[in-house]
């Protein structure tokens, strides 16, 4: 959801007395922001494409142990969530990534982690790849599935957008700069990136185990392929044997407010445990 924005002038002033005085008026009281951030009962998360899920199912069980409280989620990625964060725009930064030295302003709260895997169309016979053919197929030195004994067909690249931090975690994984790689698709969240892969048998894309998983569940036309002989599985991401994997994190600054601090406790509690694997993600060790 992006927000959108209501001035506290009337539609009835502004006509009177035109574009001049809504500026002034703009400028004098400011705008006040539907999704309700700094409103008391309500509290915002912006950020990671991956987190926003889970934060929604965390926030819907939140509201139904709290009543009157309202708590909405925004996507944007992960940059999106620490730049809101620090410029005060929300309660809370969802970042699917360690924070970086950077970062240090701010504070992070484990909520669960996940895993980034390649995936193809489900009739590629391709079931897995190392990492110097992932490197080799994003850098175009394998340019056609035949290389690796899949269908005599051009490889389509499907890569992630700038401020994506599954791009960074897949940057660094494999040893790449962004700048090595000419993509045929650029996509921003991991549901895009799964529907352009199961439109076309030709693609390769990576996303979030977690959220792949869900959607073979439900019949994408999608697999998800084994990275250096290792499955990618969110089960294999638990027991620690999946090599791609991060952490998805809630980020405040030092000090959060009241309400946010008391909903980042619930989202950490044994008590959502349940509801973060229901979304084929790994609960954080406790």
């Amino acid at each position: 959801m992006v927000s959108s924005y209501r001035s506290i002038v009337s539609p009835k002033t502004l006509a009177k007395f035109g574009a001049a005085f809504a500026l002034a008026a703009a400028i004098l009281y400011g705008f006040i922001p539907e999704s309700g951030y700094g409103e008391k009962n309500r509290i915002l998360l912006t950020g990671s494409s991956t987190i926003a899920p889970l934060a929604a199912e965390l926030a819907r069980a939140y509201e139904k142990a709290h009543p009157g409280t309202r708590i909405d989620v925004e996507t944007g990625g992960s940059s999106r969530g620490i730049s809101d964060i620090r410029r005060g725009l929300a309660d809370i930064g969802m970042v699917s990534r360690a924070l970086k030295p950077t970062e240090s302003d701010l504070v992070s709260h484990l909520v669960a982690r996940d895993g980034v895997a390649l995936i193809i169309h489900k009739t590629n016979p391709v079931d897995g790849l190392t990492s110097d053919q992932t490197s080799a197929l994003y850098t175009r030195k394998i340019a056609n599935w035949s290389a690796l004994d899949g269908p005599d067909q051009k490889v389509v690249l499907v890569h992630k957008a700038q401020g994506r931090s599954t791009l960074e975690i897949f940057l660094k994984y494999f040893g790449l700069s962004d700048d090595d790689i000419r993509p045929d698709v650029v996509i921003g969240d991991n549901e895009q990136g799964i529907k352009t892969v199961a439109a076309n048998p030709s693609a390769i894309g990576y996303v979030s185990i977690g959220t792949a998983e869900t959607a073979i569940e439900h019949g994408a036309s999608i697999k998800l392929l084994h990275l250096d002989g290792i499955a990618a599985s969110t089960a294999l991401v638990a027991d620690g044997r999946f090599p791609m994997t991060r952490a998805l994190n809630f980020v405040t600054k030092d000090t959060s407010s009241p309400k946010a601090a008391d909903f980042i406790a619930f989202a950490q509690s044994d008590s959502a445990d349940a509801l973060i694997r229901s979304l084929a993600f790994v609960p954080p060790k406790r």
